[in-house]
C-alpha cells in the first residue's frame, strides 16, 4: 500500500517529497503530478527500477521510458549535442507539455529501453514534480496508467491503476490538461512530432517551420 501525502497541504507537501525522494532512491516507484497528466517515476539511473516501471504498465522495453528534468541546463548532461531546432523549441515551450527527444551522451550508466542512443526528454510546468527533480536529479517518467489505458489525471485514477506498484503517491489535485505531452523528435534533419498532445503542432511549426509530422 502506497503513502499518500497531500500535496495541497505545505506540511505534507514537504513530507511527501522527502518520502518520494527516498523511496527513488532506494529504487522504488512514485507516483506524482505533473502540469499534464499524473506520472510514475522512477530513478533514471537505476536499471532495475526502470524495468520495474515498464512492468507496472505492462509496457515493453520497445517503447523507452522518458526523462523529466527539473531545469533547461540539466540538458548538458545528458545529451551530445542539443540542436538549432531543439533549443528554439526549448527555450519558447519549456517549462511546460513538449518533449524532445534527441541524443543521449553515451557514457550514462541507464538503460531506458530500446532507445537506440536517444533520450525523450521533458521540463515539466508543474511545482510539486520540479521539487522533487531538484532533490533526485533527472527520473524517467511515464503516464500514471497501464498500457492502453486512459492516463490518469488525478492521484486516486493513478493510485486505482499503479497504487500497488508504487511506494508513495504525491496528490495535487486533479490536472486539466488531460493530455500527454507532444513528442518532437530532433535527431534527423527535420524535426519530426512523434506524438500530438497539449502544445499544438501550429504553435511549434512557428517557432521551427521545417517541422514535419
Amino acid at each position: 500500500m502506497a503513502d499518500v501525502y497531500d500535496c495541497t497541504d505545505p506540511e505534507q507537501r514537504a513530507a511527501g517529497i522527502a518520502a518520494a525522494a527516498a523511496a527513488l532512491s532506494r529504487g522504488e516507484l512514485v507516483l506524482l503530478p505533473t502540469d499534464t497528466v499524473y506520472g510514475v517515476a522512477a530513478d533514471a539511473f537505476t536499471p532495475d527500477a526502470v524495468a520495474r516501471l515498464l512492468a507496472a504498465k505492462n509496457r515493453g522495453r520497445h517503447m523507452p521510458v522518458p526523462v523529466l528534468v527539473p531545469e533547461a541546463s540539466t540538458l548538458a548532461g545528458l545529451v551530445t549535442v542539443v540542436p538549432p531546432d531543439a533549443h528554439a523549441l526549448a527555450r519558447e515551450f519549456w517549462p511546460g507539455g513538449l518533449t524532445l527527444v534527441m541524443e543521449h551522451t553515451p557514457t550514462l550508466s541507464w538503460d531506458l529501453g530500446e532507445s537506440e542512443g536517444t533520450v525523450a526528454v521533458r521540463l515539466p510546468d508543474d511545482d510539486v514534480a520540479r521539487d522533487l527533480l531538484r532533490r533526485t536529479g533527472p527520473l524517467a517518467v511515464s503516464s500514471a496508467n497501464r498500457s492502453g489505458r486512459p492516463a490518469a489525471t488525478s492521484a486516486e485514477q493513478a493510485e486505482y491503476q499503479l497504487g500497488e506498484h508504487a511506494a508513495v503517491v504525491l496528490d495535487d489535485g486533479p490536472r486539466e490538461v488531460g493530455a500527454p505531452s507532444t513528442i518532437v523528435d530532433c535527431t534527423g534533419d527535420r524535426p519530426r512530432v512523434l506524438r500530438v498532445g497539449a502544445v499544438d503542432v501550429e504553435a511549434l511549426r512557428a517557432v521551427v517551420p521545417a517541422l514535419v509530422e
